[in-house]
């Protein structure tokens, strides 16, 4: 059976189409830069060369056709036409409080994706077409929502209600949500398996570390905490985003800028982090990098405050599940970034951390990257988000 993933974000769509008999990738690809001048899709079939395609793509639904046309092209096409297409799993940012667990789409979940775009604007509009688009492609076929909110949904009732009148809850649904659920759930797993763990009562802690950066902590593959909040702000710092700050910070700079709210929080997502804390070097955090190399002061102190912030969480939730047997480092800094994982582990010889700097000389692959006596495995685990959501869908429509 095979089972096309689609990701859209507001102006790219990314795909997968993926054989489930043995989770091996048919053919990937990227449409970029939908509803701009010089838009293009490339597409990378399995043992293929990269095939381009430069057309203009006013929407989702015609990114979403000529990915069907990539698909099916007689040179570089990997299906014979889109019966061999079994159903869609579409990546949903959030559904709010109506849904946590996986579903297939009907008119009652489109409603829910559309009520939610006031906690999703980026995200949740280009879901929902990536949705209409492929029902308009492939009219009849089972779409499925996997939430990006799911995992941290499993949360209880003290680690995600926020210290606000209870009204604000029951009237606009305000709570910590999280986000990157799809990764936290998959790696969670991953290392409970890798590290043959008890699947019951494993206590993992995975640390989704990349542009966008959030930390878990899940006992049994059920999530007790996560950083992320209402919106992927809160938490971590991140490459533009600021993660925790005082509130009254952002009165502060209103006030004293002549700036409104909206203004604030703009700031605070697309021109703090890394970004900020550097005064511009980059949101890249190989660019920091570099720049502390370079005996770059501010950048020095923006990747102390990252690698700080981390192990602050990491702690945080060792505390809050009384005790942990696994750290997972996962996405773009934590699977590629060895200086990162060890500094971060410095902080944690408290809980019998110790690392093996040749076993964590690896990159994007599975290791146990802890010494043989660490009383804690650490683990690189890579994320695969498009296997998670394929994995949920074939559970749904097969």
């Amino acid at each position: 059976m095979k089972i096309l993933v689609v990701n859209c974000g507001s102006s790219s769509l990314k795909y997968q189409l993926i054989d489930m008999n043995d989770e091996s990738v048919i053919a990937k690809g990227l449409c970029e830069r939908i509803g701009i001048e010089g838009s293009k899709l490339t597409h990378q079939p399995a043992g293929k060369d990269k095939y381009v395609v430069e057309n203009p793509m006013p929407d989702h639904t015609v990114a979403i056709q000529m990915v069907m046309d990539a698909l099916q092209d007689k040179e570089h096409g990997v299906i014979e036409n889109t019966d061999e297409i079994a159903a869609i799993g579409h990546r949903v940012l959030h559904g709010g409080t109506v849904y946590s667990d996986s579903c297939i789409v009907n008119e009652d979940v489109k409603r829910v994706i559309r009520e939610c775009f006031d906690l999703g604007p980026l995200h949740n509009p280009a879901n929902l077409m990536g949705i209409e688009a492929c029902e308009k492609a492939m009219p009849g076929k089972p779409n499925v929502a996997v939430w990006d909110t799911a995992f941290g949904m499993k949360m209880p009732e003290k680690a995600y209600l926020y210290a606000i009148p209870h009204e604000y809850y029951e009237k606009y649904s305000i709570r910590r949500y999280g986000f990157h659920g799809t990764s936290h759930m998959f790696v969670s797993g991953e290392a409970i398996k890798f590290g043959n763990l008890d699947p019951e009562n494993a206590k993992v802690i995975v640390c989704h570390l990349g542009n966008g950066a959030s930390v878990s902590a899940s006992i049994g593959g059920k999530c007790v905490d996560t950083s992320m909040g209402l919106t992927p702000l809160e938490g971590l710092i991140m490459g533009t985003r600021s993660g925790d700050i005082d509130p009254a910070v952002v009165q502060f700079i209103c006030n004293k800028e002549g700036k409104d709210v909206n203004e604030l929080l703009n700031i605070l997502n697309k021109k703090s982090g890394v970004l900020g804390m550097s005064g511009g070097v980059s949101s890249d955090f190989r660019d920091i990098e570099a720049a502390k190399k370079e005996g770059n002061h501010l950048a020095e102190v923006a990747l102390d405050a990252f690698i700080y912030r981390v192990a602050k969480y990491i702690g945080a939730y060792t505390a809050a599940m009384n005790g942990v047997d696994a750290i997972a480092f996962t996405a773009g800094v934590g699977e590629n970034d060895k200086a990162s994982r060890k500094a971060i582990c410095e902080y944690l010889g408290y809980l019998g951390v110790k690392i093996d700097d040749e076993a964590n000389d690896v990159r994007g692959k599975k290791a146990v990257i802890s010494a043989e006596d660490s009383k804690v495995k650490v683990m690189l685990i890579p994320t695969n988000e498009e296997l998670a959501i394929a994995r949920d869908t074939l559970a749904l429509v097969k």
